[in-house]
């Protein structure tokens, strides 16, 4: 069962969550299946092994062009990227006209509660068997989290095994869930967020806050949710704030893991 509406800092996925851009260019990693899930795997370049790994939650879209390059740019910074499909081949674009809106048949609480129903099951034991099959006694792991994958970097927060988390324009999340965040959480937000407008974003804050929990928020003026991945990368800004999103994770992460 659904938590009720009042407890959500950050709303279930809805239209907001259907506009943007496609990124073009060109990925390098395989897909496997781990724990009944799709996981798309890359590994770092050039020498730059930190022999970490990090966990990717992906949005609503799931596996498409502008995640797995995300996940790339991740594998650039040092890591061994794990990324989840927890649609299994059933993203949200699948059920969108040309125009971006869904399709008038589609059931979208049905699709919702059904994969929510096998992240939920699936995410814990889909991170413990990577780090028990990829993982040695020195690697460390962080997990980041966009839109739908949001409520996963929380969960896995809480008195497990990943040192450092962060996400960006969030959906799903409960008080509780801040309330229960036991390591280091990056928030990269928008300034004006209708999934996590400024009212809940500083609600959240007021909990990390009052709990002494170790937070860092980044705040963005001038993008809306999604912008850390469907942006438009023509825009200088949008691409600018895009890629400080990035860094700033990849900064967030490299400190804490070197603590």
């Amino acid at each position: 069962m659904a938590p009720p509406a009042e407890t959500y800092l950050a709303i279930p996925p809805g239209d907001h969550c259907l506009s943007g851009n496609l990124h073009t260019g060109d990925t390098r990693g395989k897909t496997e299946t781990i724990e009944e899930a799709p996981t798309y795997i890359t590994t770092p370049q050039h020498g730059n092994d930190n022999g970490n790994i990090l966990f990717y939650y992906p949005d609503v879209h799931g596996f498409y062009n502008n995640s797995l390059l995300l996940m790339d740019a991740f594998a650039d910074a040092g890591y061994h990227v794990f990324g989840i499909d927890y649609f299994r081949d059933d993203p949200i674009w699948k059920h969108q006209n040309a125009d971006k809106s869904v399709k008038p048949d589609f059931d979208r609480a049905a699709w919702r509660d059904k994969h929510v129903a096998f992240a939920k099951a699936t995410v814990p034991k889909w991170t413990k068997a990577i780090a028990d099959k990829y993982g040695k006694d020195t690697t460390k792991y962080v997990c980041a989290g966009y839109c739908f994958g949001a409520t996963y970097v929380l969960d896995s927060l809480t008195k497990g095994f990943i040192s450092a988390g962060a996400f960006a324009h969030p959906g799903s999340l409960t008080e509780e869930q801040f309330q229960n965040v036991d390591k280091p959480l990056l928030l990269s937000c928008a300034e004006k967020d209708h999934a996590f407008p400024p009212g809940k974003r500083n609600k959240a804050q007021a909990i990390l806050e009052e709990g002494q929990k170790k937070y860092q928020v980044q705040l963005f003026q001038g993008v809306s949710h999604g912008f850390a991945v469907r942006c438009n990368l023509e825009d200088p800004y949008e691409r600018y704030v895009k890629e400080q999103s990035y860094r700033g994770i990849v900064e967030w992460f490299n400190f804490w893991l070197s603590q």
